[in-house]
């Protein structure tokens, strides 16, 4: 009635144009005005009774007076235009044809009395309510066809454009009932069911929920917390302020959630007693859909909740993230030397979700204890003080549980200790795969991150254990209770009956779920104060601001001119400490610099002189202990070691600029990529992979100064640029980019050791020991005094007279003809080689819940289920034994004494906690077990896997699965697999109970398996493609900030931050969304759940009346046994919404697994060989390479094709070529990085071809392009398998020029810092060579080792080369031609073919030769 009026006022306006037919229209009309005929004329008898002193129930007045009321209001309704719109409305359509089903109990009682003129009333009266149901029915049915897909429609709210006049946009109303009963989420589900679900599909975000704006609110706390309290801001109280009211909003509504949870065992009692009674008045059938109808509200209050929280969470979720994200590109690489990768990693992987798990678990601390409490009076209430009993049992567990609590509290930390290590080892292994494999140190690396993951498994299995027997405390907790509450209960005198027993055991089961989460919830809440202290150190860091370009500069310092100079540099000393750390090492000591407008400067020095470190100052990613840094204008940097973004070559030049076409042109050529791109699949469109994959050295060199120069600064800081290219690409772009017309305006400030870029600069700072040596033209005696001591051992062959002919001849060639040009990648020659993640189809497969059986062991698999059932059967006879008890005693049969039920009783007690332990630790074992055998068997399936996998997949994708995923299998799976499996025995034992007890369940029990499987079948469908959906969605998330993570300090110096939280804001609407719609999908589904097992509820408890009354053939069970089903039937609505969300939440977290499974079966090198190796092999060193051919990949043109040469033992050969001509390539097929696909390599008469793979590449030593450090002492970096004697090492590093500077540092105990940032680039190549000698293998490749360092180190470096390794075969890649001027053979390869070969002195003097070419250009 009242929605009737509700709907007629709102939507008073609307009209409707459909035209009814006239006998519908008749009856819409009489049918009304018979029913309110009939309605008064029994308000005109009742009122006659009441005169007449006859009593009369109250809810006889209530159906007249309501019957009444809405005839007469449907009257009204028909005389306006908008009847249709009212009366058809959908909620009352429903409402008919279940008021059709709620007439039969009314008209059972009126046919169970006397009076046949009261028959043929009651008869009218439904007669009139089924016609008008129908007729509302046809009418809307019709509708709905004379409409164009009105399902379509049904289901959009009114601001979505449906017409105005249409009856399924019903305004306010509309939205409410979409709103609670999710219906927005229908067409992805539709869309799930019938194809794969893409992003497009998802629902849409609302503006509340956007990632900029969540950042924005918790970053406005938390810098109002930095203000408030400077010393000791709090994380949680910044979380508080931003989300704290809407989070209290949501408490109140879980109070009376809470509260109707109670209503459920209060109805029972009361209906069970009524059965005890034997009465036939109308108010049992009133106590049973009662006990429905507060099932369904309590259905709906729970969903709202939970969509409600699961928002706040989502909110919390983004808001954490993008801040930590924000600190990552804010704080400086030494403010962050405190903090490693892998830990920074965790932040986001892990500690957010722990974060955000707080917004469960504080409403749970208070929520939990109310339920508890509310649930002990209610016991109060019916057993007394015999309840206290109980109580003790459970006060008695507290300090136990406190003392488990503080276990796991430490285990937890000491975990996450080791879980963030651990992941740093796997970054590192990643990260450096291919000079692992090519070291042979791959085994020695998974050895090291197993020794990680074995201390991690330890503080994992004591907190599972430790979490068993939480488990089994709690668990075992209501058992005892009832054990003893109805023990003292009969030993005080009181006599059992089923009203009591029955009542206890509903509230004994709303006391398992509290009592169970409590562990749970402590363990979340200690999760996540670890995880805010670690959180909130980290974003309490100091931060580069990024307003003025100013460092603690005193303007009293006036001798300084800043409107003339770019970069003003006084007395700056600098470290790469933190502001935490008080003591540090000064690595800049008293810079005082003045850089003009407009000026180059070369900055020159040996090696660890600290040019990078000056340029690093100047972008203040040091610490500046004293003096200041002044900088007049913007900045743009390229680093050393080039960093380059994954996407397409256009997004790395562009950088987030707009694009503009001629510019962009004269960038390319100017820095010698437009033939490069001219070459490759898709342009400037291509593709590159991660860290730029599959590009070369030189390409990411001439890539990261392009996108420099594109963003035209005013100052530009390249950090030895030149060095990654050959001669002729160095001169040109000198010529084009540095001193070109692009650059000629601007201040340039270039760390290099080439000659020529030196005798160009305005200006030439020289650098010794972190201070400035000279600082001068390079025509000043000084400065070239030093500049010819660098240049004393580099070639140069041609007189003095006619460079500039030289020069320019060399550009021209350089530009017309002989350009480099790179046939792509010399790892990969792929464009397209970053693979799109794919992810799977359909539901999981039962292979992935049959593999991580397997992994778990079958044993312990069959244990743990069979401990399951019999737990379940043990508790479903102890029930059923109560049952039989009071019965026994109600029917005053009693034929046992009360010890031997109570026995009995013991008995079932006992064995059901006896099997919940070991079904406990059974758990815990086999999810342990499992996640060993994941990690182990992918980590040595991932370390045999060739270098092309690694190519082709980012490491951030391989890395989500050793944090996230691997985090699921360790933690969430086996915790879900085991309330799944406890759901799922339940149910199955409630099934069993209330078939044996009630009869009529099984009519029931078909219809209502079938509405089940659809309903799962519908939801699964769509759920197993979102969480697939959310694992894509997340892996850019991780890939993102590791990208972001290396390359912050570029991304600082290009003031590009905004772009790049704009990009990962992106990210991270994507994987909003993706969340959003799954809790949509869960809530969809979990309603519905619902609202089925309420109908259940209802059945159960109208059959008990229906059977109390005599009314069925059969009889329906004593009072006992309907308690029982009673008390069964009610928690049904919990148990199978839980149990499919369990079911579902763990078809999601197998999702994990069958992540984890697919690079179980990705390709492995070919690691047995055919040949057993002499231990002496190679004995002299001679390498064949007989007609080699190698591809990448199979639709590329060959990186090498046909490459014939004989090297004889002990044979040192340079290797020469413009950047990407296969030079590299040679190596690769030495060491079988990549497999050859024609001829064969054959070393001192053996084919490499049938050598195990780690054989060979343990016998030949190699210094790789990239140096590689890894975190720990520099003794372990230079001998890691501890076979070479301190003495030797010393040597070694003598020879290599570093003993000094080792020495100076600390020895050989040192820790090097992660990717070894300890030392500059030039000092990890020699670290690397000096690794390489200590190796003394008969063949050594050198890649570009001398690259990065000057020339008078690289003269002696040549040196000791020659008379260390003078019956070693050598490899030497090199752009400098001194380098290789002292070989005794030379090979010059192009685009792959070997084009010349012959002594270098021979081809110096021969001036057609391409090696003549080479040289004439290094000498510019």
């Amino acid at each position: 009635m009242v929605m009737v009026a509700v709907l007629g006022i709102t939507t008073r306006h609307r009209k409707e144009r459909m035209r009814i037919h006239l006998s519908a229209k008749i009856l819409f009309y009489l049918l009304p005005a018979l029913g309110l005929c009939l309605a008064f004329f029994d308000m005109a008898v009742l009122i006659r009774r009441r005169l007449n002193a006859y009593p009369i129930a109250y809810h006889e007045w209530l159906f007249s007076c309501s019957q009444f009321s809405f005839w007469a209001t449907v009257i009204l309704v028909s005389r306006s235009e908008n009847r249709l719109v009212v009366l058809c409305n959908r909620i009352l359509c429903f409402w008919w044809i279940v008021k059709l089903f709620l007439l039969i109990p009314r008209l059972q009682i009126v046919f169970s009395s006397p009076g046949v003129l009261r028959w043929l009333k009651e008869i009218c009266v439904a007669i009139a309510d089924i016609l008008f149901g129908i007729l509302i029915n046809i009418i809307r049915i019709k509708w709905a066809s004379h409409g164009s897909s009105s399902m379509g429609e049904s289901l959009l709210p009114c601001k979505m454009g449906v017409e105005e006049d249409r009856l399924t946009d019903l305004g306010i109303f509309d939205n409410v009932w979409h709103l609670i009963t999710f219906k927005s989420i229908n067409p992805v589900m539709q869309r799930g069911i019938k194809k794969q679900l893409d992003f497009e599909d998802l629902l849409q975000l609302p503006s509340d929920m956007d990632p900029s704006s969540c950042h924005n609110i918790l970053l406005r706390c938390w810098n109002a917390q930095r203000r408030n309290n400077a010393a000791r801001p709090s994380l949680f109280k910044a979380i508080y302020s931003a989300y704290g009211w809407p989070y209290f909003c949501l408490g109140l509504l879980k109070v009376l959630n809470d509260c109707l949870s109670f209503a459920g065992p209060i109805l029972l009692n009361k209906l069970i007693r009524f059965l005890q009674q034997g009465s036939r008045e109308a108010n049992g059938y009133f106590l049973a859909i009662s006990l429905g109808l507060v099932s369904v509200l309590k259905s709906f209050l729970d969903t709202q909740y939970t969509l409600h929280l699961s928002k706040l969470r989502l909110k919390l979720r983004s808001s954490i993230l993008t801040i930590i994200y924000r600190k990552c590109l804010c704080v400086s690489l030494a403010e962050r030397s405190t903090f490693s990768e892998g830990e920074i990693q965790t932040f986001m992987s892990v500690d957010a979700d722990r974060i955000v798990n707080l917004c469960n678990s504080v409403h749970d601390m208070w929520s939990l204890p109310f339920q508890i409490g509310i649930a002990l009076y209610l016991l109060y209430k019916q057993v007394k003080f015999a309840f206290l009993s109980g109580i003790a049992i459970t006060i008695l567990l507290i300090p136990v549980n406190k003392w488990i609590a503080n276990r796991i509290a430490n285990a937890t930390k000491s975990m996450m200790e080791q879980k963030d290590e651990r992941i740093r080892k796997t970054a590192e292994l990643l990260t450096y795969i291919r000079t692992l494999k090519m070291y042979g140190w791959e085994l020695l690396f998974a050895k090291w991150l197993m020794k990680t993951r074995s201390s991690e498994v330890t503080y994992l299995s004591t907190r599972k254990y430790l979490d068993a027997w939480c488990v089994f405390f709690w668990a075992t907790t209501p058992t005892l209770f009832s054990l003893f509450t109805f023990g003292l209960y009969t030993m005080l005198g009181h006599q059992l009956d089923a009203a009591t027993v029955f009542t206890c055991l509903a509230l004994f089961n709303n006391l398992i779920s509290p009592l169970n989460s409590f562990p749970w919830v402590i363990n979340g809440l200690i999760d996540a104060a670890i995880s805010t202290r670690r959180l909130t150190k980290y974003l309490f860091c100091y931060e580069i601001e990024s307003g003025p370009n100013l460092s603690f500069l005193s303007h009293s310092d006036e001798q300084f001119d800043y409107e003339d100079n770019t970069v003003v540099v006084h007395d700056a000393s600098c470290t790469w400490s933190s502001t935490d750390e008080k003591e540090f090492d000064l690595i800049l000591k008293h810079i005082t610099l003045c850089v003009p407008n407009g000026f180059l400067v070369a900055v020159i020095g040996e090696v660890g002189s600290g040019k990078s470190s000056l340029l690093n100052s100047i972008l203040r990613e040091m610490r500046l202990i004293n003096g200041s840094i002044y900088l007049n204008g913007t900045t743009a940097y390229v680093p050393q070691v080039p960093w380059i973004l994954s996407g397409t070559i256009r997004d790395n030049i562009l950088f987030g600029k707009d694009y503009d076409q001629k510019r962009y042109s004269e960038i390319l050529q100017a820095c010698a990529l437009d033939l490069d791109i001219s070459l490759m699949m898709g342009g400037d469109m291509a593709c590159i992979g991660e860290k730029g994959a599959n590009l070369s050295g030189g390409q990411r060199a001439r890539l990261a100064l392009a996108r420099a120069i594109y963003q035209d600064s005013n100052i530009y800081l390249l950090d030895d640029v030149l060095s990654a290219v050959d001669a002729h690409v160095a001169c040109s772009i000198l010529q084009n980019a540095i001193l070109g017309t692009l650059l000629n305006q601007k201040t340039r400030i270039l760390c290099t050791h080439n000659i020529q870029a030196i005798s160009l600069a305005d200006m030439v700072v020289v650098m010794d020991k972190g201070s400035v040596k000279c600082v001068g033209s390079p025509s000043d005696p000084s400065v070239a005094s030093y500049i010819t001591f660098l240049s004393v051992n580099e070639f140069n062959t041609f007189p003095e007279e006619g460079k500039k002919e030289k020069i320019s001849n060399v550009n021209e060639e350089t530009l017309e003809k002989d350009l480099d040009v790179d046939c792509i990648s010399s790892s990969s020659q792929a464009q397209d080689i970053i693979e799109v993640e794919t992810r799977k189809d359909g539901r999981v497969e039962p292979t992935v819940y049959k593999n991580y059986a397997a992994f778990s062991g079958w044993f312990i698999t069959i244990v743990t289920c069979l401990s399951a059932i019999l737990m379940q059967a043990s508790r479903n006879g102890n029930d059923l034994w109560l049952s039989f008890w009071v019965d026994t005693t109600g029917s005053n049969q009693k034929k046992h004494s009360t010890t031997f039920y109570l026995v009995i009783l013991c008995v079932f007690c006992l064995v059901n906690s006896s099997l919940t332990l070991v079904r406990a630790f059974a758990f815990a074992f086999g999810g342990l077990r499992a996640a060993v055998r994941v990690h182990d068997n992918l980590l040595q399936i991932l370390i045999n896997a060739p270098v092309s996998f690694f190519d082709q997949t980012p490491s951030g994708r391989i890395l989500n699965r050793f944090s996230s995923d691997l985090y699921t299998i360790d933690d969430s799976l086996p915790f879900i697999l085991n309330i799944l499996l406890a759901n799922f025995v339940g149910l199955l034992g409630i099934a069993v109970v209330l078939s044996y007890v009630q009869v009529m369940f099984m009519l029931l029990l078909l219809p209502f398996w079938y509405m089940y499987r659809k309903l799962q079948f519908y939801y699964r469908s769509t759920s197993r493609e979102l969480r697939r959906l959310d694992s894509v969605s997340r892996s850019p998330i991780y890939a993102s900030f590791t990208e972001t993570l290396d390359g912050s300090p570029t991304i600082r110096a290009f003031k590009s931050l905004d772009y790049f939280f704009f990009r990962f804001t992106q990210h991270m609407l994507l994987y909003q969304r993706t969340s959003y719609t799954e809790i949509f999908a869960s809530l969809w589904l979990s309603l519905r759940l619902q609202l089925l097992a309420a109908c259940i509820v209802s059945f159960v408890a109208v059959m008990a009346i229906v059977g109390s009354h005599g009314l069925l053939p059969i009889s329906l069970g004593t009072p006992g046994l309907v308690g029982l089903a009673l008390s069964y039937a009610s928690p049904i609505v919990s148990l199978l919404g839980s149990f499919l969300t369990s079911f579902t939440e763990t078809e999601k977290e197998m999702v994990s697994v069958e992540r984890v499974l697919q690079y179980m079966d990705i390709p492995q090198e070919e690691l047995m060989g055919e040949n057993p190796l002499d231990p002496t092999w190679p004995l002299h060193g001679e390498i064949q390479f007989q007609n080699v051919t190698l591809r990448y990949l199979p639709s590329l043109p060959p990186a090498l094709l046909d490459v014939s040469f004989t090297v004889a033992g002990g044979t040192q050969v340079g290797i020469v070529g413009r950047t990407g001509a296969g030079k590299s390539s040679i190596l690769n097929a030495v060491f079988r990085l990549n497999p050859i696909c024609g001829g064969r390599i054959i070393v001192d008469g053996i084919n490499i071809a049938g050598v195990p793979v780690r054989d060979l590449r343990s016998r030949i030593s190699v210094v790789p392009q990239s140096p590689f450090l890894f975190e720990g002492s520099l003794r372990a970096n230079l001998d890691p398998f501890h076979v070479t004697s301190d003495e030797k090492i010393w040597n070694t590093l003598e020879k290599c020029c570093l003993r000094e500077e080792i020495e100076a540092a600390g020895g050989l105990d040192i820790h090097v810092k992660e990717s070894g940032t300890s030392f500059s680039v030039g000092q990890r190549q020699l670290l690397c060579l000096a690794r390489a000698l200590l190796k003394s293998s008969k063949v050594l490749c050198l890649d570009e080792c001398t690259a990065n360092v000057d020339s008078q180190t690289a003269s002696k470096l040549q040196k000791v080369i020659s008379t260390e390794c003078r019956s070693t075969t050598v490899f030497t890649i090199a752009h400098r031609i001194s380098t290789v001027l002292i070989m005794d053979d030379i090979l010059i390869l192009d685009q792959g073919t070997l084009v010349e070969r012959g002594n270098p002195l021979v081809l110096l003097r021969d001036e057609i030769s391409r090696f003549s070419s080479f040289a004439r250009a290094s000498t510019m």
